[in-house]
């Protein structure tokens, strides 16, 4: 067998078209760039960056923009054999409105339904899903049919493998880790979002819950999956669903991590002139998987995951803005996001001129 990966993620692509002008309406913008986007597939972008082997399991159209999401990939680094086509659907498209320090709107293009909606169960490697170190999966995947039931289907591969294997694989001190990333997407839903949210949504949460170990969401999105909405009372209702850790993200208020061994850790957000938020919240994802792999104490993935974030939070785009190792290490070393870590991403670009705020969500 091949061997497995550092991290799979599973869930959204798409194309992010971004206005390369800030403070502007649609309306107004003249100018916009294209990215590979898609919360899942970004985080295994920003994994690949920090040194990790990664593959994306999803979905496009048959399509130009298809075509594109497969060579961005390849660029990045990102294994797309389990990327593949579907006729009958169009490439998602995602635009934003760019307000610093703290307002991004989003208007997606995902009629009649994403091609990501349509990964089936029987198309699945589990072989490569169960071995993966890391397995990432995200709350918008249980919100239509088949993509429903594949996700639940991973995650009960995982299950399985992991209560198989458990012994032996922390004998041998391999971390292993099935993250459920809360995402909560109600226009992604079906019906009205008010019955998406008393109905369907926490109960199909609470059965993935049941399979993860880690579990990583802002208040709203624990409140989807716990019916909690303050910070230490969602950790706990997420550690007594089953998971082991417990990641809280408030904001401007920084994040909470509690483990199941008793672990707490409060990190406060690290300083950053925000450009645009969208795209913080992969970055983390993929520096949290990073510090899992690694073994690291909770603090320290924490810390340096918020760093990530905060790093993207600096730059324009999503996908091509996630760090390299050596960001990360000088903004934590600075204990802000400084010029030097502030460009595009891509190694040698200039960092630019940035406005105020905090870190923010992806798309």
């Amino acid at each position: 067998m091949p061997e497995p990966y550092d991290v799979i993620t599973m869930g959204r692509i798409g194309v992010d078209i971004y206005p390369l002008q800030t403070g502007v309406p649609l309306t107004r913008v003249e100018t916009f760039g294209k990215f590979l986007g898609g919360s899942p597939t970004n985080v295994a972008v920003a994994a690949a960056r920090l040194g990790r082997r990664t593959a994306v399991v999803t979905r496009t159209g048959k399509d130009a923009f298809g075509d594109y999401l497969h060579q961005a990939l390849g660029e990045f680094g990102v294994d797309d054999r389990w990327v593949t086509p579907v006729a009958e659907y169009p490439t998602p498209v995602t635009f934003c409105e760019i307000f610093p320090p703290d307002d991004f709107p989003l208007y997606f293009y995902r009629q009649p339904k994403a091609p990501d909606l349509e990964i089936h169960a029987e198309e699945l490697d589990l072989d490569a899903v169960r071995a993966a170190r890391v397995f990432w999966m995200t709350g918008t995947g249980l919100c239509a049919e088949p993509s429903r039931t594949a996700t639940l289907t991973a995650l009960r591969a995982r299950s399985e493998a992991q209560a198989a294997e458990d012994g032996a694989a922390r004998a041998a001190g391999t971390p292993c880790a099935t993250v459920f990333d809360l995402d909560w997407r109600p226009m992604f839903w079906d019906g009205s979002q008010t019955a998406g949210h008393t109905s369907t949504a926490p109960a199909r949460y609470r059965e993935a819950l049941a399979h993860a170990t880690v579990a990583v969401g802002n208040l709203d999105e624990c409140e989807i999956a716990t019916g909690e909405r303050e910070p230490h009372a969602a950790a706990r209702a997420l550690l007594a669903a089953g998971i082991e850790l417990a990641v809280v993200k408030q904001g401007p208020a920084g994040v909470l991590a509690v483990h199941r061994d008793g672990t707490t850790a409060q990190i406060p957000p690290l300083p950053v002139d925000v450009v645009n938020g969208l795209g913080a919240g992969d970055a983390f994802g993929g520096a949290l998987c990073h510090g899992l792999l690694a073994g690291w104490e909770t603090e320290r993935i924490m810390r340096y995951a918020n760093a990530a974030g905060a790093i993207v939070a600096s730059r324009l785009a999503c996908s091509s803005a996630m760090p390299f190792p050596y960001e990360v290490e000088h903004a934590l070393a600075a204990g802000a996001v400084t010029g030097a870590v502030t460009g595009t991403g891509e190694p040698g670009t200039p960092g630019a001129p940035t406005e105020t705020g905090a870190t923010g969500a992806a798309p």
